[in-house]
């Protein structure tokens, strides 16, 4: 897999992945916070599949 997210990217979805999973803890406490597990993995990844399907890159590389 090749790297296709840049720098800001990642940091975006990264903030938005752990808001989501501490949802789950604080707030409203519903199991829809662990969705934000999608957008934590593919920040930690710096490949996300729809990227590669559309052929966008964020990265500049």
């Amino acid at each position: 897999m090749t790297v296709n997210m840049g720098s800001a990217d990642r940091t975006i979805r990264a903030v938005i992945g752990i808001i989501l999973i501490a949802l789950v803890f604080v707030g409203p406490q519903t199991p829809w916070g662990w969705i934000g597990i999608v957008p934590l993995v593919t920040a930690l990844m710096g490949n996300c599949p729809a990227y590669s399907i559309f052929g966008i890159k964020t990265c500049k590389k």
